[in-house]
């Protein structure tokens, strides 16, 4: 009998092994992710919070290719939203634009261009002399652009990003991550106004210095035209970096980012993007907090021309979720019940900070709506008037 005791209890013990085994198994397949991707690289993020829902290799340095372009589109476009150059502005093209290798336009030295036709160029056809005519005329040599490049990718939090050229032809010390490239796509999106380039399929401009070539671009990113809701954003292509595509597609209220890097064909950039995006849509959702400029609180004001000022979000926030969950959001605004004034737009006067099950989940700055202009004197004397003759009545 206890032999029998025994024996049932090392079988017992046997089977909870294998048991444990199992579902350690089941566990470490779960963590490679729902799909296997042939890229080297990928990463698939929400594109307002920058929140990771799939990763492969995403901090590995690889070549990015012409995905550099992305840091051109998104320089231009600050300088655009500035006002320091507008789409109608004229770029001279230069022997060096003229000379770039790959893929180009065939501009030619000596010739203008305006900006639009140039952006239409990098977005379409990836166009290198197009990409370095626009940073030239931006910062005046490459040299001093790519530096700006740089800068911006140090600002951004691209830690393993370091760019060599404008272009991304090849260069031993020209790399980037799946996750690198995700920040700046994040950033450049931030810009509506991008999309009227990125989703062109098909369109004509004119080169040469009498105008009498017609160049016909085609979109290199197949999903503007095959894929629901894509709206860019960049293809690229050398030997060194083999196939990559960042994509960025939106349905609803949610908006997504995939990277992939060092595909092994040009379809299978394509589909490895389709399936990252297709998982993403399929199984969350973007749930809404606030948007850019929504007017938050109004607070009192004190010694200002005005009694009071809207303050409002410092930009767009939502939460990803997954689909059939549900959380319940607790806000918390943070603002003081006066403020002295001056103060300008946009500075920072409180935070909201957002949680769940008390647990801190974001924070989002609140910042000034306009300018507020201390009161003068005179403008102090009419308030009191004013406030007199009101309560007189």
């Amino acid at each position: 009998m206890n032999k029998l005791v025994k024996y049932r209890k090392i079988t017992s013990i046997l089977m909870l092994l294998v048991l444990v085994f199992i579902f350690s198994s089941l566990s470490f397949a779960e963590t490679e992710g729902p799909f296997k991707l042939e890229s080297k690289s990928a990463i698939l993020i929400d594109a307002i919070s920058g929140e990771i829902i799939y990763e492969k290799n995403i901090h590995e340095r690889l070549s990015p290719a012409s995905i550099t372009k992305i840091m051109v589109l998104l320089i231009a476009m600050e300088e655009i939203n500035s006002g320091n150059m507008r789409i109608d502005d004229k770029v001279h093209v230069s022997a060096n634009a003229e000379r770039m290798g790959g893929s180009q336009v065939y501009l030619e030295e000596g010739e203008t261009q305006i900006v639009d036709d140039l952006l239409k160029a990098i977005c379409l056809r990836s166009a290198n002399d197009a990409a370095v005519a626009l940073a030239e005329h931006m910062s005046g040599s490459i040299d001093v652009f790519v530096q700006r490049m740089n800068e911006k990718a140090k600002q951004l939090g691209m830690t393993n990003t370091h760019f060599k050229n404008a272009t991304g032809l090849p260069d031993e010390e020209h790399l980037s991550t799946a996750y690198d490239i995700s920040l700046m796509s994040k950033e450049l999106l931030k810009y509506p106004k991008i999309h009227e380039w990125l989703t062109i399929y098909m369109t004509d401009i004119k080169v040469g210095k009498n105008k009498n070539v017609t160049q016909t671009l085609v979109n290199t990113n197949r999903l503007i035209r095959e894929y629901q809701g894509a709206n860019g954003l960049k293809t690229g292509l050398t030997n060194e970096a083999g196939h990559c595509l960042a994509a960025s597609a939106k349905r609803g209220n949610l908006s997504l980012i995939s990277v992939v890097l060092g595909g092994p064909t040009s379809n299978s950039r394509f589909l490895e993007s389709k399936k990252l995006l297709d998982f993403g849509f399929a199984n969350y959702d973007s749930l809404p907090i606030c948007r850019k400029d929504e007017v938050i609180k109004k607070v009192k004001v004190s010694k200002g021309k005005e009694s009071d000022l809207n303050i409002v979000a410092e930009r767009d926030y939502s939460l990803l979720v997954k689909k059939g969950s549900s959380k319940e959001i607790e806000k918390e605004i943070i603002l003081p019940d006066v403020i002295n004034a001056p103060y300008e737009k946009g500075q920072k006067i409180g935070e909201m900070i957002l949680k769940t099950n008390g647990n801190e989940i974001g924070r989002i700055s609140l910042i000034a709506e306009k300018d507020l202009k201390k009161a003068s004197v005179i403008d102090m004397f009419k308030k009191v008037t004013t406030i007199f003759l009101g309560n007189s009545r």
